[in-house]
């Protein structure tokens, strides 16, 4: 089933309730989903998982205050070893999962996926000092365990709702930042906007747009909604960066490997782009060619 809120495919967007503590994201996103699906031939459930941690890196991509990355990644014990979803300041998402799909079965929580996990989010401002948090992967879904991420981590009082489908990956999300007058009416508006959020139920999340989700559930309240941004997949990978790569391991095992293979042949796990480096190719990346002198 599509989404019904096709205006908000593929966005982000802020809110604020006014004259309180707390702010807000709400994303949707399909083509962004869709096209890293076809990338991989994840099985139903573990697609269905993928779409929850896409549409949290999205949401909490809100709080990179400079250029720069935040990962949502778990690594555990079951059929799928590792998931992760990043997103960049500049709204581009990329993803992966691996592990072993062949005897999946009925399968489908994320206990029952992930086995005995950790959840780790990763911030990485550009130039600035890398931050990551880690917490287990106990709860019974995503969402709880970032809510607990952030209690944790943070010590901020914090709601989140994923949902996704076929089609498209959803998420909502409300925080009370520390209160910056009466504490006790700080209180009692985190109670209240809290409970309404609690209300709010995965088909309604897949197939309402954005404004008619946050009528639904506020429409008593203050709010306002800023302006969309746009979500998009997009590769981070480049001849460059794979050279770099190259690089790295130095010359002598590369010259090896180059001799060995004849063809060396890199490919980007995230979006499957092939880099090929012929023995010229290295010889010349390792010995570059010097500018002529005038």
């Amino acid at each position: 089933m599509l989404p019904m809120n096709n205006k908000d495919n593929d966005t982000l967007q802020r809110f604020i309730f006014e004259s309180t503590d707390i702010r807000g994201e709400i994303t949707t996103l399909s083509s962004s989903y869709q096209d890293l699906l076809a990338l991989q031939k994840y099985p139903p459930q573990v697609a269905l998982l993928f779409g929850e941690f896409l549409a949290a890196a999205s949401l909490l991509s809100s709080s990179l205050k400079h250029r720069g990355m935040i990962t949502v990644q778990a690594n555990g014990n079951g059929p799928v070893t590792a998931i992760m979803a990043e997103c960049s300041q500049d709204n581009k998402l990329r993803g992966i999962v691996r592990g072993n799909f062949d005897n999946l079965g009925d399968l489908s929580s994320l206990q029952e996926l992930l086995g005995k996990a950790t959840l780790a989010i990763t911030l990485e401002p550009e130039g600035r000092e890398r931050y990551q948090g880690v917490v287990p992967l106990d709860e019974d879904n995503l969402s709880k365990c970032l809510e607990f991420y952030f209690y944790q981590s943070e010590q901020l009082p914090t709601k989140i709702k994923l949902a996704s489908n076929s089609e498209a990956a959803t998420g909502l999300f409300i925080q009370q930042l520390p209160s910056s007058g009466d504490l006790e009416k700080s209180q009692e508006d985190w109670q209240r906007v809290s409970t309404l959020f609690e209300t709010l139920s995965c088909d309604e999340q897949l197939q309402l747009s954005h404004n008619d989700q946050l009528y639904r559930l506020f429409h008593e309240q203050e709010l306002r909604l800023f302006d969309a941004k746009p979500m998009q997949f997009s590769c981070s990978c480049s001849r460059q960066r794979t050279e770099n790569a190259l690089l790295s391991l130095g010359r002598t095992e590369v010259m090896e490997l180059s001799e060995e293979q004849g063809l060396i042949m890199i490919h980007c796990q995230f979006c499957s782009q092939e880099y090929r480096f012929t023995a010229a190719d290295v010889t010349q990346l390792f010995d570059p060619p010097q500018p002529l002198l005038h």
